[in-house]
């Protein structure tokens, strides 16, 4: 499961050129980072593959993730996800990856329509803030087509008030850290918010996801979050 507000832990970035983000020493050279998520509400083990080969230690169960970004090798690769039970492909996305960069691949999708997005995660343009954190958002909600209205904000001010097509990943704005205030509703079959608790100079994805009209809680829309990251002066 994505990580609850009271759980979140520091997650660790491998790669030691972007100096505003922590680090390890560990890397191959050159490298990218990339994390994956699987947001496919019916699929409870989903492996990925680039170019081929397999990424990651272990299937991702509906709403898990890789936790951290993890070392890959840099230029145009096949993206793969696969239903991990038979083998069979899910989606196929092709991915740019630069040396010293991020990026995230989203599994989204049920009841046989499913697709890979890709984006690159602007982690090495994000500065510190006194006060502030950084937070994006995916809309991840199977069959979305009515683009729900997305609100995040914190502290009296709402800093995003859009609506969102299915699929779409925003990009990382700044909010009061603290507690933040994410919901998405379609005035009808969606509907779902949380208070969640950002710290400081750390950076965000929120998650909805999930299926319109569902009475199976495991599978209803809701608002999850992960931590991508910290940021370092």
């Amino acid at each position: 499961m994505l990580l609850p507000a009271a759980g979140l832990f520091a997650v660790t970035l491998l790669f030691t050129a972007c100096k505003k983000l922590s680090s390890t020493d560990y890397q191959p050279s050159p490298a990218a980072g990339l994390m994956a998520f699987n947001l496919a509400t019916d699929k409870p083990a989903v492996g990925f593959t680039l170019s081929g080969n397999v990424f990651g230690n272990a299937p991702l169960a509906y709403s898990s993730y890789t936790g951290v970004y993890l070392p890959i090798y840099v230029g145009t690769r096949e993206v793969r996800s696969f239903d991990y039970t038979t083998g069979s492909t899910l989606a196929l996305a092709t991915g740019n990856f630069a040396d010293s960069n991020y990026y995230s691949a989203f599994l989204l999708g049920a009841n046989g329509s499913y697709r890979n997005v890709v984006v690159k995660d602007e982690l090495n343009t994000l500065t510190t803030a006194p006060g502030k954190a950084w937070v994006r958002y995916v809309n991840a909600i199977a069959d979305s087509a009515s683009s729900p209205l997305v609100t995040i904000g914190s502290g009296g001010e709402t800093t995003v008030n859009e609506n969102a097509p299915y699929a779409k990943v925003s990009g990382f704005v700044k909010v009061n850290a603290g507690a933040v205030n994410a919901s998405v509703n379609n005035g009808g079959t969606i509907a779902a918010s949380r208070t969640i608790t950002l710290e400081e100079n750390k950076v965000y994805t929120v998650l909805f996801s999930g299926l319109p009209n569902q009475t199976d809680s495991s599978k209803a829309v809701q608002v999850r979050f992960i931590q991508n990251g910290v940021i370092n002066p």
